[in-house]
């Protein structure tokens, strides 16, 4: 069966590791049509926006694509291209795994953790107010006759809103990927404690939905908590279910334990649609120089073959890498060693075809 795909290069490393992530792709022999499509910094010098419509109408045609880091200029005024995705998309559910591989040094030898983040809505909604602007002024009015509480004249507010319907979704999605994987502890993280109504919501929903889910355990845990037991004992963790910016963060640190974010990839899941992403971003300071570790892009290859039904391809990917890494022959710098990105991309490829 002939797949259509959606490839967006991205900025800085990008180009490199996707480029090396096709190469594995298609050497797993099965049939992609890759259609390529440019965002980011160059969309932006040429078109005038980093997230041209053209982009979002090739994913929603080919329903899935696979991305490479893409740059969010800072004080431009254009959000980010991988959070605008997301809501356009409503990709509600973001899945990043992290798990130790033989060969790369860990403090924690047993960690298998998958990180699930809600993706559209929390702080990263983008309902800001601008310090000084006369909008903020008005927020800071209906704040003080509503709540009696008076917002500092030289603040920007960012809102933060957490739905029943936004956070059911994505619970529904973490219990049945810890259903169908076999996975046996979800742990629902949140500051509900100080947040009753935003994270409160989001607790409350999860224990819900959770008991349509019988066989999965479901447990909460303040996110401080949560970060105390990564640091300490992140064995006794598996799934983690978390709003949208304790997952963001969350999926670093659990990303740090096994390696780094050059072995951290990732899957942003909608009702409709799926868009795959390393979790890693762009590295500018690197780019070029063909250095960059495209092991991330790769295993966020193997994800987006997995997604399409291409199990035993996906299989091989992964076992390719874990045997690469084992090895240790063949490792980028951030690694240890001193392959190039093309280099480790050929060793998988050979491995995996």
């Amino acid at each position: 069966m002939r797949h259509r795909v959606t490839l967006i290069p991205g900025d800085g490393i990008g180009p490199e590791v996707a480029e090396a992530a096709r190469l594995v792709v298609d050497a797993t022999g099965v049939a992609i049509d890759w259609d390529i499509q440019i965002a980011g910094a160059q969309a932006l010098e040429r078109e005038g926006t980093p997230l041209p419509d053209r982009v979002l109408e090739a994913v929603r045609r080919s329903r899935t694509a696979i991305k490479g880091p893409i740059t969010t200029p800072v004080g431009t005024g254009f959000r980010s291209v991988n959070v605008a995705l997301r809501q356009e998309l409503d990709l509600f559910a973001a899945i990043r795994p992290a798990r130790r591989y033989a060969g790369l040094p860990t403090r924690h030898p047993s960690v298998d953790l998958v990180t699930i983040r809600e993706n559209t809505e929390d702080l990263y909604r983008g309902i800001e107010f601008e310090r000084g602007a006369p909008d903020t002024a008005r927020l800071r009015e209906v704040v003080f006759d509503i709540a009696g509480y008076r917002i500092a004249e030289d603040a920007g507010v960012t809102v933060k809103p957490i739905s029943i319907t936004g956070t059911r979704r994505v619970v529904r999605a973490g219990l049945d990927f810890a259903r169908r994987n076999g996975r046996r502890l979800v742990t629902v993280g949140h500051k509900a404690n100080i947040m009753p109504f935003s994270d409160g919501v989001f607790l409350a929903t999860a224990m819900e939905v959770a008991e349509e889910f019988p066989e999965v355990e479901v447990r909460d845990m303040h996110i401080d908590e949560m970060a105390m037991w990564l640091a300490l004992e992140p064995e006794t963790l598996d799934v983690l279910l978390l709003p949208n910016l304790y997952g963001d963060i969350v999926s670093d640190i659990s990303a740090g334990l096994v390696g780094g974010l050059g072995v951290a990839p990732g899957a942003n899941l909608g009702w409709e649609y799926a868009v795959f992403e390393p979790v890693h971003g762009s590295a500018p300071d690197i780019a070029g120089r063909g250095v960059a570790d495209p092991i991330a892009m790769i295993l966020t290859a193997a994800m987006m073959l997995r997604h399409l039904a291409e199990t035993d391809a996906a299989d091989r990917v992964e076992a390719a890498v874990s045997r690469l890494l084992e090895e240790g022959r063949t490792l980028t710098p951030d690694l240890g060693g001193f392959a190039g990105t093309m280099d480790v991309a050929g060793a998988v490829a050979n491995l995996a075809g």
